[in-house]
């Protein structure tokens, strides 16, 4: 399960899986690319006790021992997903709003120039690429026709 990973994870790292962790890290799995305010949504169908500094405060850590990451996929608030998932790009609509999950091996040529350039190590689990998906790239040709 699950749960005991977590449970284990943070054990390890000298922290217990309190209710509230538990229940932050369950809406982040559940809602994947989710803003504080949606985790905070989440979190009040079984907590409703629960307040947004809470929440900023668990993501906080739980971002500081590596079990959660953050990306910036607009002009909002940012959005967290599970660490433990592969470091990906997020290729986000700004028609739909959609997010795809790219490899971060389709970058890997860019990141090289980068590195060879100028010395810059990237972080792509922060970098988002803003265009349109093929659904919304489709529908504009259409109404083009």
């Amino acid at each position: 399960m699950v749960t005991t990973d977590w449970q284990s994870d943070l054990r390890k790292r000298g922290y217990r899986l309190t209710p509230q962790r538990q229940l932050v890290l369950e809406a982040v799995d559940t809602l994947e690319h989710a803003t504080p305010d949606d985790i905070l949504t989440e979190v009040r169908k079984t907590a409703g006790g629960v307040n947004i500094s809470t929440v900023y405060r668990t993501l906080e850590l739980l971002e500081e021992l590596g079990l959660v990451s953050h990306a910036h996929l607009g002009h909002g608030a940012p959005t967290y997903h599970l660490a433990d998932r592969h470091h990906h790009l997020h290729l986000v609509c700004r028609d739909c709003g959609d997010v795809i999950e790219a490899d971060v091996d389709v970058a890997a040529e860019f990141t090289a120039s980068l590195r060879e350039s100028f010395g810059f190590e990237t972080d792509m689990k922060h970098f988002a690429i803003f265009g349109r998906c093929g659904k919304c790239t489709a529908d504009a040709a259409k109404a083009e026709s």
